[in-house]
């Protein structure tokens, strides 16, 4: 897949937040916009935005799933045809793989098809994006505890980022550990965790026991449904650690602080496209 080069960073980026982030992990989509404006990256919040179809796609549903998709590029296309925004920008590995890989194969409408084109170029994942179109190399990030890193299916294996969260990670003031098994799957798969239970929890303990004999208070990731998998084991086992996205802990900046939870601890903004929601806060408190 090829990406799109910038001349320059860009100033302004749409946040694709996903389902689960929306609706169960908003302090995930939080830390990504801290992480974003931290480097002068405005970012704009499509509000209309709904799921991309992953798991109607996956389930088989092709038909539910290309009216998701449609709905989809209906909502962030218009804003990249018109240069509103530079580019997109999601805290999750899954979800770009569907948007980037397979809305190619789902979609059969000629014009839909050259939107996802389109947008397939200009859609990264936050970690890819901050190492490789902003160039971060260092980030202030604390966390209390070792920290472990577990490398999503998805994002490894079909985006083929790996380098950038090790990075950011890498240059932090963070106690990494070092795990083995970092690579292989938690078992969570989505609906296979839901068709095949038995093995998918096998999965989870396995990598669950890798974590063990890392010494890692934490493990992190870029994805928030491989956490929670692993996080619900954890909590079941009564397991000495906690599962975190790698969001919240790049977004740290004092040991055992928290990102930003609330509209009224943001610091002041630039002047906005009035017609353009930003991010969910703001639209409560309009």
């Amino acid at each position: 897949m090829e990406r799109q080069t910038f001349a320059s960073p860009p100033k302004r980026v749409a946040l694709f937040v996903t389902c689960m982030v929306d609706m169960i992990y908003p302090q995930v989509g939080i830390a990504t916009v801290d992480l974003l404006e931290e480097q002068g990256v405005q970012v704009v919040f499509p509000e209309d935005q709904t799921c991309c179809g992953q798991p109607a796609f996956n389930a088989g549903y092709h038909e539910e799933a290309a009216r998701m998709a449609h709905h989809f590029l209906d909502v962030f296309y218009p804003l990249v045809a018109q240069q509103t925004v530079e580019a997109i920008v999601a805290p999750s590995g899954s979800c770009v793989t569907m948007t980037s890989h397979f809305y190619a194969h789902l979609l059969q409408d000629p014009r839909y098809r050259q939107q996802a084109e389109h947008l397939s170029r200009v859609t990264f994942e936050l970690t890819e994006f901050l190492v490789d179109v902003l160039h971060v190399s260092h980030l202030e990030a604390r966390s209390d505890g070792k920290v472990a890193y577990h490398a999503c299916c998805h994002l490894l294996r079909e985006l083929g980022v790996d380098r950038q969260p090790r990075q950011l990670l890498a240059n932090s003031p963070l106690d990494l550990a070092d795990m083995e098994g970092s690579t292989e799957c938690c078992g969570f798969g989505g609906l296979f965790a839901v068709k095949n239970e038995p093995i998918s929890t096998a999965m989870g303990n396995a990598k669950l026991n890798y974590i063990q004999a890392s010494g890692a208070d934490q493990v992190v990731m870029c994805d928030v449904s491989c956490m929670t998998h692993l996080q619900g084991l954890m909590q079941r086992q009564q397991r000495p650690c906690q599962a975190r996205h790698i969001a919240e802990v790049l977004a740290q900046r004092q040991a055992g602080s928290r990102p930003r939870e609330a509209a009224g601890d943001r610091a002041p903004q630039a002047p906005e496209e009035p017609d353009v929601p930003r991010r969910w806060q703001d639209i409560a408190s309009d």
